[in-house]
């Protein structure tokens, strides 16, 4: 791996360290983050509610809460109707608790993933007429479902449309579209997700309503859930909805959401990364392997014991979706070794029959971060194939799946994940097509990972001001990711664990001077041969705070290790 440490102006980083009378490198991370002005670290420091912009200068909004409230005055039925995913529930599950707050008449409906596929469905249009709803709003979807939004306005019912997935040059027919990444919205921040766009949904129908905040906050840990979960930039209003959210996580009202912490192990203070790797793929592993409404079930729910059960469900089926998974990853990889050619190919599209799709993503992820490519993961069954894919930085996936749209039979999402279906038929030129988009956009520099740090530190930098500036940073996402750091010529001390199921990380203790601290290194197993060498070592790492049995202390977690020799 390349490493690359910023160089920002070294009179910038001069006048910041007066400024803020900090440490140089403290000032290099303030200036890393375009942080110069005490002016504009205020702002930073101390997200304000007040900061979050108009919803009504959303394109529709207007329209869109016109329509919900003439349902809620005559409590007429609404149908939520989201994705499967972690965004998709918790947007749908926020939606439902805060309408119901406002007087309204609230159902909601996840589609099969494996039987009605992505978004608007006419199974879910059809519910919708069975419980004599005349609106449904989707969340999370429905920003290209042409013919499904014709179908529901021949049943007579009106389709308010939230979504954050990137829209067609058309637009569907629907009454209101509220998608900040429509050509004509004007809309400030374009980068809500899904449950993001609801949250100002309910926003604008709270102000009309003239409803203060603090009556539907409960909404705002699962708008947190969701906005980690879908990888958006913790920036802007994200990160000021992150931040208040953050807080309500250890004073949640309804039980499903707190069991299913318990569940995953976490108490105390929440961070971003826990509830992206901790709680998300148990929600998730709903949607992938079963009824995802069990999801939105779990955190509507005030009953405990049926929290509980629910809970107890989503947690062993990502236990068996954990299982299917590897399977798929292994297959994945014996088949780059067998088909794939990386040196010419700067991209990887593999499919199979008999592959699930419901953990495609999760591999197309793992095959991307071990090649370095853009990659496509394809679960092939009865002619048809559905498909995730993950990006590289500098490589947008939507504009090469448009590239290529005349080959699949419908693709949607972002510039780093996507999604796609594809026949059989046409797989072949589907692959030949992506591949060759790929290697006219890329270059063989863009197939060496790169880990970009944010300066050279000492461990005598680590001081009780330096870890507080660390903690009033968070909260760490996309956008604002945990600062790293390299040491140069440290000393390994003692003699090095390797740790993990299967022996795939590290544990050892690092010195530098009259400092020492202990490191642990995730994947890095690989490097326990050059530690017990007894040379010195540069490590690129992160500074957390770790905490265990009670205990806190302050541990590196180290992403590469090299001999010094070689950096």
């Amino acid at each position: 791996m390349k490493w690359s440490i910023l160089h920002p102006d070294e009179q910038l980083v001069s006048s910041i360290q007066k400024s803020f009378r900090t440490s140089e490198v403290i000032a290099r991370v303030l200036a890393n983050r375009h942080i110069h002005t005490k002016a504009e670290a205020v702002p930073f420091f101390n997200p304000d509610w007040k900061k979050l912009h108009d919803p009504f200068l959303m394109m529709d909004m207007d329209k869109a809460v016109d329509r919900i409230l003439k349902n809620i005055q005559i409590k007429k039925p609404i149908l939520i109707l989201g994705d499967y995913d972690v965004d998709g529930t918790t947007g749908t599950a926020a939606l439902c608790i805060a309408l119901k707050i406002f007087g309204g008449n609230v159902q909601y409906y996840i589609p099969d993933r494996q039987k009605e596929g992505y978004g608007l469905s006419t199974k879910g249009i059809d519910y919708a007429v069975n419980i004599d709803a005349d609106l449904l709003i989707t969340c999370d979807c429905g920003i290209n479902a042409f013919e499904k939004v014709d179908f529901a306005n021949e049943k007579a019912i009106d389709v308010i449309i939230t979504d954050h997935h990137t829209p067609d040059e058309k637009l569907p027919n629907a009454m209101a579209i509220l998608n900040p990444k429509r050509k004509d919205c004007t809309y400030p921040f374009k980068g809500l997700c899904g449950g993001g766009v609801a949250f100002k949904l309910i926003s604008a129908l709270a102000l009309k309503l003239n409803i203060s905040v603090s009556k539907y906050a409960e909404i705002l840990p699962l708008i947190t859930l969701g906005t980690a979960a879908d990888i958006v930039p913790i920036i802007d209003e994200n990160r000021i909805i992150v931040y208040h959210g953050l807080s309500l996580f250890h004073d949640l009202e309804k039980p499903g959401l707190k069991i299913l912490l318990e569940l995953s192990g976490l108490a105390g203070s929440i961070s971003v990364g826990q509830l992206v790797f901790s709680v998300a793929p148990r929600i998730n592993a709903a949607g992938r392997l079963g009824d995802a409404n069990r999801a939105v079930e779990l955190f509507v729910t005030d009953d405990e014991k049926r929290a509980k059960q629910l809970a107890k469900e989503l947690d062993e089926e990502n236990k068996r979706r954990q299982l299917i998974q590897q399977a798929v990853v292994d297959e994945a990889f014996l088949k780059v070794n067998a088909e794939a050619d990386l040196k010419n190919d700067y991209a990887l599209v593999l499919a199979k029959e008999g592959w699930h799709p419901g953990v495609v993503g999760i591999v197309a992820s793992k095959i991307k971060e071990e090649f370095h490519r853009p990659t496509v993961i394809i679960a092939m069954e009865n002619g048809l194939g559905k498909g995730s894919a993950r990006s590289i930085n500098g490589f947008d996936l939507y504009e090469a799946l448009t590239a290529c749209k005349d080959y699949l039979e419908g693709y949607g999402g972002h510039p780093m994940a996507a999604g796609l279906t594809v026949s059989s038929k046409k797989f072949e030129d589907f692959k030949k097509a992506f591949i060759r988009f790929a290697n006219d956009s890329l270059s063989q520099n863009d197939m060496e990972a790169t880990l970009t740090l944010d300066s050279l530190m000492t461990l005598q930098d680590i001081t009780p001001r330096f870890m507080e500036f660390l903690d009033k940073l968070g909260p760490y996402g996309p956008g604002n990711m945990r600062p790293r750091f390299a040491l140069s010529g440290a000393e390994i001390v003692g003699v090095p664990k390797v740790i993990g199921k299967t022996g795939e990380h590290l544990r050892f203790k690092v010195r530098q001077g009259q400092r020492s601290y202990p490191a642990v290194g995730f994947g890095l197993s690989d490097k326990y041969e050059m530690l017990i060498t007894g040379k010195p070592v540069d490590i690129a790492f992160v500074v957390e705070t770790n905490e265990w049995q009670g205990n806190t202390s302050i541990q590196l977690n180290v992403r590469d290790i090299k001999l010094t020799a070689e950096s």
